[in-house]
């Protein structure tokens, strides 16, 4: 029997829709070019956020149906794909998120600001098809 931490797992299901919707502010502000320095902080901190969230989400799965250890960031992505609970394209796009932690944490003073992430706009939709298709991973192993 799996031992599933469902209500981790919620809350940052959850908290992915208010990430979502940061992005959709972030992408308001750059259409209406005013994305001063405050605008580009919070830009970094919803991908840097994302990255996190996605990646404890796998992680709990991992540990819940004792998957293989992760390696790094983008290992967690690729097991949880590889037991089938995401497609190819989201998995390609939280691979391109899951990438960006290193320049965010590390390389953060070189970091572009003045651009909008091309992410960002993809985010929204991204969250919620992993939303629905990690509910549906868990409850197709539970069965």
């Amino acid at each position: 029997m799996y031992f599933i931490n469902h209500e981790q797992i919620n809350q940052r299901i959850q908290f992915l829709a208010a990430l979502a919707d940061a992005s959709k502010q972030l992408e308001e502000q750059w259409a209406k070019g005013t994305h001063d320095l405050v605008w580009q902080l919070a830009q970094e901190r919803v991908l840097h956020l994302a990255i996190e969230t996605v990646t404890d989400i796998g992680s709990l799965l991992i540990d819940a149906f004792i998957l293989r250890d992760a390696s790094s960031y983008e290992d967690i992505v690729e097991i949880v794909h590889g037991e089938g609970a995401y497609s190819e394209a989201l998995t390609e796009t939280l691979l391109q998120l899951v990438k960006l932690r290193k320049p965010l944490v590390q390389d953060y003073v070189d970091w572009n600001r003045q651009e909008l992430n091309p992410l960002i706009p993809k985010l929204p939709a991204a969250f919620e098809e992993f939303a629905g298709s990690v509910r549906a991973f868990m409850k197709s192993e539970l069965e």
